[in-house]
C-alpha cells in the first residue's frame, strides 16, 4: 500500500508540475510597490515616499487596511446595471495551439450564427482603475425558474486566476437545476475585462503589490454590487463559490457582507503571501520578490490586507454554511495552508464541511477529478440552499 501511495504521489506531482509549466507566456516583472493604487484609501499612508522606506510603508498600509477593512471594502452601489446580450467568447489566457484553435472555432460559430447569444450583467465597478475595460464589470447571467412559495436564491461564482470565460459555466447550469440562479462573475483583469496589452490576467496577481491589493478590493466590491442587483430582482438568499484566487475574493466578501450565507471554497488558504511565495503557478512572481531581497515573511506582511486569515473572526461573526475543498497533492495551495483554514474554522466555530480531492490544484480540472469536485460542490450547494430555504 505504501508503494502504491508513493508511486501515485510521484505520478500526481509529475502531472501537476507538467500542467503548471506548459504555458510559456508567464512574465517576470520587477517589483513595484504600487502605493499610488491605494492613495484614495489613506492619502497620508499612500503618499509618495522615499524608495528606501517603501517596504515599511506598504506594511503600514496593510495593517491599516485590516484595521479599517469596512472602510477599505466600502462602496456606493452602481447606478448603471444592465443586461447585455452577446455571443459567448473564450478569451484564452494561454497560447497553446489547441486553445487558439478552440477560440477561433468559437468566433467562427458566433459569426455564422451557430451559437446563441447569452445574457450578461454589466455595470461600472464602484472601484476605478486606469483600465476602462477592466472597470466594466461582467457577469454571465444564469436565471433559474422561480419556484412558487420558495425564496428566490442566487449564487455568485468566481473562477480561478487566469480562467477563460467558459470556466465554471457548467456549474452554473447545474445550480439552475436546483432552482438556484447564478452569476458567473469575471474577476478584475479577466476575460472581457482584460486590458489589450495582456495575454494573461497578470494584473490580478503580480509583483506590483498595490495593484494586486487593489484588484482584490475591486473584486470584493464587485461581488457585493452583484448582490445589490440581485436584491432588485427579488432574490433574498445568497451564496458564493470561489475557486483558488476566487476563493480568496469570495471569503473576504463574505467576511464583510452578511448577506452571503452559503460559501463554497474550492481550494483555500489562510495567507495570500504564502501562496504567492510557495505556489508553482506564482513562481514568476516570487522570482521578482527574491530579486528585490524579500523573504516569505515579508511577502506575507505586504499582502496582509488581502489575506483571509486577517478576517477570520469577522467571517465567523455571522452564521454561514461553508464548504472547503482541498487537494492532497496541491503544489499551488499547499495542503498545510488549507488545513490551517480548517483549524481556524474549528477555533472560531464556523459551520463547515471539509472534502479532500486525491489530486493537485491544476489536476482538479482533469478527468476524473473534475467530476469528483463537481459532485462535492454541487451536492453541498443543493443541500445548503435547501436547508436555508426551509429556515426561511
Amino acid at each position: 500500500m505504501e508503494m502504491r501511495s508513493g508511486l501515485y504521489a510521484k505520478w500526481m506531482t509529475a502531472w501537476e508540475t507538467d500542467l503548471t509549466t506548459r504555458d510559456t507566456n508567464r512574465v517576470v516583472r520587477p517589483l513595484e510597490w504600487g502605493l499610488d493604487w491605494l492613495r484614495d484609501f489613506h492619502s497620508e499612508i499612500a503618499a509618495p515616499v522615499d524608495p528606501s522606506h517603501s517596504l515599511d510603508r506598504m506594511i503600514a498600509v496593510n495593517e491599516e487596511i485590516v484595521r479599517r477593512s469596512q472602510d477599505f471594502f466600502a462602496y456606493a452601489t452602481p447606478q448603471d446595471f444592465r443586461i447585455e446580450s452577446r455571443h459567448p467568447a473564450l478569451f484564452p489566457t494561454n497560447v497553446r495551439p489547441e486553445t487558439l484553435e478552440q477560440d477561433a472555432e468559437m468566433k467562427r460559430q458566433a459569426a455564422a450564427g451557430e451559437i446563441e447569444t447569452a445574457p450578461f450583467l454589466r455595470f461600472t465597478s464602484a472601484i476605478r482603475t486606469p483600465h476602462p475595460e477592466n472597470d466594466q464589470v461582467n457577469a454571465r447571467w444564469y436565471p433559474a425558474e422561480p419556484k412558487p412559495g420558495k425564496p428566490r436564491q442566487a449564487i455568485i461564482v468566481m473562477p480561478q486566476w487566469n480562467a477563460d470565460a467558459m470556466s465554471h459555466n457548467a456549474l452554473c447550469t447545474l445550480f439552475n437545476r436546483f432552482g438556484i440562479s447564478a452569476l458567473r462573475l469575471s474577476k478584475p483583469y479577466h476575460d472581457i475585462r482584460r486590458p489589450a496589452e495582456l495575454e494573461r490576467s497578470d494584473y490580478a496577481v503580480s509583483a506590483n503589490v498595490g495593484r494586486t491589493i487593489a484588484a482584490c478590493r475591486q473584486a470584493v466590491v464587485d461581488i457585493r454590487s452583484c448582490l445589490d442587483w440581485l436584491e432588485t430582482q427579488g432574490y433574498t438568499q445568497f451564496g458564493v463559490l470561489g475557486t483558488s484566487l476566487g476563493s480568496c475574493y469570495a471569503f473576504i466578501a463574505a467576511a464583510h457582507d452578511p448577506r452571503l450565507r452559503i460559501c463554497a471554497f474550492n481550494h483555500a488558504s489562510t495567507w495570500f503571501g504564502d501562496v504567492v511565495w510557495s505556489g508553482q503557478s506564482t513562481r514568476h512572481v516570487r522570482t521578482a520578490f527574491e530579486q528585490a531581497g524579500l523573504t516569505q515573511n515579508l511577502v506575507r506582511q505586504i499582502f496582509l490586507g488581502i489575506s483571509p486569515m486577517s478576517y477570520m473572526q469577522r467571517f465567523a461573526a455571522n452564521p454561514k454554511r461553508v464548504l472547503v475543498v482541498h487537494a492532497s497533492y496541491d503544489l499551488t495551495f499547499l495542503p498545510e495552508f488549507s488545513l490551517d483554514v480548517l483549524a481556524n474554522f474549528e477555533r472560531f466555530g464556523v459551520d463547515y464541511v471539509s472534502r479532500v480531492l486525491p489530486c493537485g490544484h491544476y489536476t482538479t480540472g482533469e478527468t476524473p477529478y473534475k467530476y469528483i469536485d463537481g459532485w462535492y460542490l454541487g451536492s453541498f450547494i443543493y443541500r445548503a440552499f435547501k436547508k436555508l430555504a426551509e429556515k426561511g
